[in-house]
């Protein structure tokens, strides 16, 4: 994975949690992230990356992120609400709660403490990705990207190489410009930015250049390249994720499906 600036601690445990999330081995990437936290009780990236292990879980389980849910605007757009686990669910927020709280009191003391708000970007990402893509509460992930990207911008203002911070900006333009035109025109006079070609350059700077979420963004680019038939550079994508997590069955399938 790409550096991070050397204001982060070292991060041997987060690296190994998110290597084990994008394997889908959740438990291992749960005790990893435990850990983390066992050391670092301060810290509210431990308690936030926990949680991102009960969102992959859940979007494991449910296939969210197979080319079908994406591709195939009937599967998008036009579905029903998905039944979330709700251990998982409570369990979520829980971590993002604990996540808020450490970040809050951080953020009293030093408002511009570049952890605290890397932490903050990437909760409020997580929650507005469950509202939309799980329980399709888009108003609700509309207000939560939007808040986002407030902390985003003062997080990169202050410090650009936390790339992984890009990555909300570019979901909440690619997602949102997939809905129809009257409700992308209703969604940018509510300040929701619904630039596709904005979203993507967001997801191949995080591609490029991102930490934790650069698989994230290197699956929702291979989706992207699907969208517009653009196979190959969809089976490169999933090819390089499928070399660097070989246990992830969602990686393998999509590659045979392009093969």
């Amino acid at each position: 994975m790409a550096a991070l600036p050397d204001s982060v601690p070292n991060n041997d445990l987060l690296d190994d949690g998110y290597r084990d999330m994008y394997n889908l081995a959740f438990e291992d990437a749960h005790r990893c992230f435990d850990e983390w936290e066992h050391l670092h009780p301060n810290d509210s990236f431990g308690p936030v990356s926990d949680a991102a292990a009960y969102l992959f879980f859940e979007f494991d389980r449910l296939k969210i992120l197979r080319s079908e849910f994406f591709v195939q605007n009937s599967e998008f757009l036009d579905r029903q609400k998905l039944s979330p686990d709700p251990n998982v669910k409570r369990a979520f927020r829980a971590d993002l709660e604990r996540s808020r709280k450490l970040a809050e009191a951080k953020l009293r003391v030093s408002p511009d403490d570049e952890r605290a708000l890397f932490a903050t970007v990437v909760r409020l990402a997580l929650e507005a990705d469950y509202e939309a893509l799980i329980d399709k509460q888009y108003w609700a992930a509309v207000k939560k990207t939007k808040e986002t990207q407030a902390f985003a911008d003062k997080l990169l203002a202050k410090n650009p190489n936390y790339y992984d911070a890009d990555l909300a900006i570019g979901v909440e333009n690619y997602i949102l410009s997939l809905k129809p035109a009257p409700v992308r025109w209703f969604l940018r006079i509510t300040g929701a930015q619904t630039d596709q070609q904005a979203g993507i350059a967001k997801l191949r700077l995080v591609a490029d250049k991102g930490h934790y979420l650069k698989p994230y963004a290197k699956v929702l680019l291979a989706i992207a390249a699907l969208r517009s038939n653009n196979k190959q550079e969809a089976r490169n994508l999933i090819a390089e994720l499928a070399k660097q997590f070989p246990n992830n069955d969602l990686f393998r399938d999509e590659l045979q499906k392009l093969s």
